[in-house]
This record gives C-alpha cells, structure tokens and sequence, in this order.
C-alpha cells in the first residue's frame, strides 16, 4: 500500500511540475515572437548604419579621425559589457556565457573593468578578479531605446578619458531557435575595413562634408549598435527559455507515463495477489 501511495505522490507532482514548465513555456514563446520581430527587423537598420558609418570614416584624413577611432597607450585594460539572461531556466544559455566569460578573463590576464547587463551572471563575475564597474537589469520586457544611455555614459568616460584602450562586448548572438551561441565584438576603437569600404566609397556623397557628419553619426551608430545587443540577448533569452521548458515538459511526460506504467503494474500485482490470498484450498469430504 505504501509504494501505491508513493507512486501516486509522484505521479502528482510530475503532473504539477509538467504544468508549471508547459506555462513557462508558452509565456516564453509569446515573448519570443514579439522579441523575434523587434530583434531582426532593426538588424537591417543596424547593418546599414555601420555600413553608412564605416563608408564615411574611409573619405576621412588621418587628421580628422574622431576620437571614437583613435587607441591609447595609457591604459592596456579592457572594458567589457557583458550581456546576460535576466533570469534561470535558460537551458546552456547562462552556462556557455559564463565559460566564454572565463576564457576573455584569462586572455587578459584579469586586466578587465567589466560592465553587467543582465542578473544572471552578477553572482559568477563577483568571484573573479576585475572591478565590476556597474550593473544593470535587461528587463522582462523588449528593451527601450533609452536603456543604452547611462551605457554609452560609461563608454565614454573610460574610452574618451583613456582609463582603457579598448571596449569589447560579450552578448548571445541569435542565430536561430536552437543555436545562441556567446560572441565577442569590438566596438571601440572603431576600425576601417578599406578592403570591403573602397569599393563603395567613390559613389557615395556626403552633405555637409564628412568631418562635420562624424561625430553625430559616429554617436548614433553607437546608441544603435548598443540597443542591438540588447535586443539579441533578450531574444537568445526568450528563445533559450521556451526550448528548455519545452524540454522539460516532454521529460515530465515521460516520466508520468512510466510511473503511471508502474502504478497499474503494483496495483495489479496487489489485486492478484490479494485475491489469491483470500481463496484457501478447496477441501471436499467423501
């Protein structure tokens, strides 16, 4: 009787369980098709602006270049913005960004000031010997525009004021449902591809003259870049969470199945058993 009743208290709680992840999991997903279509339609913008941006640096004079372009030797230090999952259940998601956070940190030697977007990695970064200069929620909603302003404050007191020589961003690239994988990008300095740029440049005009243009181009191409990455971290998030939970739930249904299985089983075995114990020997008197 007692293994009856512990197979049926498993039974219930798989059944909770499977509940819980299957409205997790639909919660996810209808944040994943609003993400989806926030996250992909401003990467054209996106792609065309750093085009735009990069085709208008190479009509520049060396002369001319924004500080946005120019390297230091005060400092060799690197200021990483590392974007995270706001919350767990996130499948290898917060896993594969912590490792890829370790292998940055021992490529440069602990020379890191690191900027947090997203909780999910705050408890790892503190054990790791770099000054976490500030941190900041990504939010369970799509990411506004205006969260990439206190960011960019950030990026230019230690760029602009050379406590470090370059920027780099670790964020979750969204390749598709099934794939986000960690990348690392380099936004400042930024660099001139004249390879991919001279072919373009000859056709273009700009008005007024390029020297003018830069700085706020330079600087909305920045806002831009920024808001994409957060953009693609809640996407990779939402598409993360919603495979982890569907996972789940499908776990969860296996296992109901085989402890159903197994109740029927013992129950069936406690019938028979039951009844044979109740029919004694037939005895008949000549």
């Amino acid at each position: 009787m007692a293994t009856l009743l512990a197979l049926k208290s498993r039974i219930k709680t798989a059944k909770n369980v499977s509940k819980t992840t299957k409205a997790m999991q639909m919660i996810s997903a209808s944040k994943l098709k609003k993400a989806q279509k926030a996250a992909l339609s401003s990467r054209p913008y996106s792609d065309k602006l750093s085009m735009i941006s990069k085709n208008l640096l190479f009509k520049l004079e060396e002369e001319n270049y924004h500080e946005y372009m120019k390297t230091t030797d005060k400092s060799n230090k690197v200021l990483l913005i590392v974007f995270a999952p706001e919350k767990g259940l996130c499948g290898a998601l917060a896993t594969n960004m912590i490792n890829e956070l370790l292998k940055q940190n021992k490529e440069n030697k602990d020379s890191l000031f690191i900027v947090t977007i997203g909780k999910k990695l705050e408890s790892s970064i503190k054990f790791m010997q770099n000054e976490v200069i500030a941190s900041f929620e990504l939010g369970t909603s799509i990411p506004k525009f205006s969260v990439v302003f206190p960011i960019l404050q950030i990026i230019d007191d230690y760029f602009l004021n050379e406590k470090t020589n370059k920027v780099q961003i670790l964020f979750p690239k969204f390749t598709n449902l099934f794939s986000q994988t960690p990348k690392i990008e380099t936004i400042l300095p930024i660099e001139i591809p004249k390879e991919e740029i001279q072919k373009t440049s000859d056709f273009t005009l700009f008005e007024p003259n390029p020297t003018d243009i830069i700085p706020v181009l330079l600087r909305h191409y920045l806002e831009t870049l920024i808001h994409q990455y957060f953009l693609e971290t809640y996407l990779s998030e939402q598409a993360a969470r919603m495979l982890s939970m569907k996972n789940a739930t499908d776990n969860a249904g296996d296992i109901i199945q085989n402890l159903e299985l197994e109740y029927n089983k013992s129950r069936q075995e406690k019938i028979t058993s039951e009844l044979l114990s109740s029919s004694g020997p037939n005895t008949y008197a000549n």
